[in-house]
């Protein structure tokens, strides 16, 4: 898909979640953000394997 990226920021509307996850070596951090920028709930971390994810 060749979409420009003014185009891609304007798919973000106010029903859109963004998810972030940092994924380290042996831990993963993950946060939610609304179409603002304004993080929603707190920062969750989880270890970086089968039984660290299914835990969250």
């Amino acid at each position: 898909m060749k979409y420009k990226q003014n185009y891609k920021i304007k798919q973000v509307t106010e029903n859109t979640l963004v998810v972030g996850v940092d994924i380290a070596k042996n831990e993963y951090y993950a946060r939610a953000f609304d179409w603002r920028g304004i993080e929603l709930g707190k920062t969750i971390s989880f270890k970086s394997n089968y039984s660290g994810f299914a835990k969250s």
